[in-house]
């Protein structure tokens, strides 16, 4: 492996890292906007990233499926912590970064974890699936 693959792989996994979080943000967004937690959102999230991933970071294959799985379980994630962050920064009358900060990474993570439900998971795998499945494939040829 070169150093050239190197720095592309690790380019890509920086890539795919931010289209996660992103992701998870305008889920969050969305969530709180309607007033819903929307778990089913994982399957076009997932299949956004996909393209995404599959079409700009890398060629359709077994790297990028990974980065893509990987994409749509980090965004759903991470819209659990953020939407535990609102909650805690509504309870306790502070900024959204503010509260972010005061909770700390451990604290979120354990309110998402215990705030999720089976249907949660079961959309996000399902999400995931499909990100994966997308990701496989090859793109048609261009006319």
């Amino acid at each position: 492996m070169t150093l050239r693959n190197v720095l592309l792989f690790l380019f890509a996994l920086l890539s795919a890292t931010m289209l996660g979080l992103a992701a998870g943000a305008v889920w969050m967004v969305i969530s709180l906007y309607l007033r819903h937690p929307l778990p089913w959102l994982a399957l076009p999230i997932g299949a956004v990233l996909a393209w995404t991933i599959r079409g700009s970071v890398r060629r359709a294959g077994p790297v990028a499926i990974l980065l893509a799985v990987g994409a749509t379980a980090l965004a759903a994630v991470y819209v659990n912590m953020l939407i535990a962050g609102v909650q805690i920064a509504g309870n306790m009358g502070l900024g959204l970064i503010d509260a972010l900060h005061t909770a700390g990474l451990g604290m979120l993570w354990q309110l998402a974890r215990m705030g999720a439900t089976p249907a949660d998971v079961i959309w996000a795998m399902l999400g995931m699936l499909l990100a994966g499945w997308i990701a496989r494939r090859r793109l048609p040829p261009r006319p």
